[in-house]
């Protein structure tokens, strides 16, 4: 009990760490074991550090406004769900308070090397603070099957499915973002890319719709500054502000931030990039070097894409929708709140999917969004039982969800195959992955080389 005790402290001391912390370190030793100077890798991290601080930074202003501005909603008109949605802090709180989730960055960096020493995946992730994702869903699992092995095996299942979306990711990363080299590992974000695909074959087919673009350039190009990516937010802030029934100041006000958000959030990823090339060019050359023909994708956290100006119109939209939607969908008991801000993260890879297009990733992160909804509902009881496991304090409430990863499809996938059929369900889902990994890594690489 002893060790265990300390293997916990150490992990727990290193999370606090918190990524603006983490990723400088992980980034200096990962420059200088490619060959990058001292002073240049130090640099490059501390520039990375800095840049997550201020991505940080912007967030939380788009978080405290938007935060009041929907508790306004709720109670203007009046409504009421039985369970209140925590948000993705206390999500990744809970899914690493307890001694199983604590042990997800080890299972995650392992299923790492081995799929990227096997040629399994393109994606070295380094984005390790985010592996609470796992951790959530392998908590999930352990607290309906009360099973400690088949939790861990959840995670290694999932985090191998991740690596594999990530991999999927990373041409939409790269084409739409502009993100040389990277791909975005991210539990949450692949998750509504698995439905964009799908939903984008069929809108291309939806006569009309097809036709339609209102990406920011085609909206700034047709009426000129208002659709200016500053004048943009500020608009939807002000619209958002007259359905939360604010008064003129504060309705201002609402614009300006919202204003600020669309215009402060590229720079600060701008900065972050400063710092990420030297790192990811040093990268592209050592394996170029060791293993000529081979990719490598550097797995970073989706942050990067949460400040292009599509992500943050559509997600700015969504706000108001979501909270329509948590009132009319029959059978939902969740209150959206503690994840509005994290909405940029559920769609931002959704986005590039649909070119940009501001009307269907409205429409796809909608579709999304009811969906996690009802999961969210589903798992109350579940994600409740292991934040009391986790000594997470529940501030009074009787039961507690979370809108994001608790309405993940990969919650309903994980928690509910446990639920039904335990080892069996799981054991089908990691060789359904495993397949889907050998498949690509393998056969479409080999026959995409021949034609080539």
């Amino acid at each position: 009990m002893r060790a265990v005790q300390i293997f916990e402290d150490i992990m727990q001391w290193f999370l606090d760490l918190g990524a603006s912390v983490m990723l400088p370190i992980i980034f200096l030793v990962f420059g200088l074991i490619l060959g990058v100077k001292f002073g240049k890798a130090f640099k490059a991290a501390l520039t990375i550090g800095v840049g997550f601080i201020g991505l940080n930074l912007v967030i939380g202003l788009l978080t405290d406004n938007l935060g009041p501005a929907a508790e306004a909603m709720v109670e203007s008109y009046g409504l009421s769900m039985q369970t209140i949605d925590v948000g993705w802090p206390a999500a990744a709180a809970i899914a690493y308070g307890t001694f199983l989730g604590s042990m997800a960055i080890i299972v995650g960096i392992v299923v790492n090397v081995l799929l990227l020493v096997t040629g399994m995946t393109k994606t070295l992730n380094v984005d390790i603070w985010n592996f609470w994702h796992i951790a959530f869903s392998g908590s999930i699992v352990y607290a309906v099957t009360g099973n400690f092995a088949l939790g861990i095996f959840t995670m290694i299942t999932h985090s191998m499915l991740i690596y594999y979306l990530g991999d999927i990711s990373a041409k939409y990363v790269q084409k739409y973002y502009g993100l040389a080299n990277m791909s975005f590992p991210h539990g949450l974000s692949v998750a509504g890319l698995v439905l964009a695909l799908p939903l984008n074959w069929i809108f291309d087919r939806i006569p009309g719709l097809n036709k339609l673009n209102l990406s920011p350039e085609s909206i700034q190009k047709r009426f000129g500054i208002f659709g200016d990516n500053t004048v943009l937010g500020f608009f939807i802030g002000v619209i958002i502000g007259l359905l939360a029934g604010y008064g003129v100041g504060d309705t201002l006000g609402l614009g300006v931030a919202t204003g600020a958000v669309m215009l402060l959030l590229p720079r600060m990823v701008s900065l972050l990039m400063e710092g990420l090339s030297p790192i990811s060019e040093a990268a592209t050359e050592w394996v170029k070097k060791r293993f000529p023909g081979r990719e490598l994708f550097i797995g970073m956290d989706s942050a990067l894409a949460v400040g292009h100006s599509s992500v943050l119109a559509a997600s700015l939209l969504l706000v108001p929708i979501t909270l329509l939607l948590a009132v009319i969908l029959p059978g939902n008991t969740t209150l959206p709140l503690g994840d509005l801000a994290t909405i940029p993260f559920i769609i931002c890879l959704m986005v590039p999917v649909f070119r940009g297009d501001i009307f269907r990733s409205v429409i796809g992160g909608g579709i999304l969004l009811a969906a996690a909804l009802y999961i969210s509902s589903w798992a109350t009881p579940f994600i409740t039982e292991t934040a009391k496991a986790a000594n997470f304090d529940l501030e009074g409430n009787t039961s507690i969800t979370v809108l994001s990863d608790g309405g993940a499809w990969t919650t309903i996938l994980f928690g509910g195959l446990g639920d039904m059929a335990g080892w069996i369900g799981i054991g089908i889902v990691f060789l359904i992955v495993l397949v889907l990994i050998v498949y690509k890594n393998k056969v479409s690489d080999a026959k995409r080389g021949q034609e080539s």
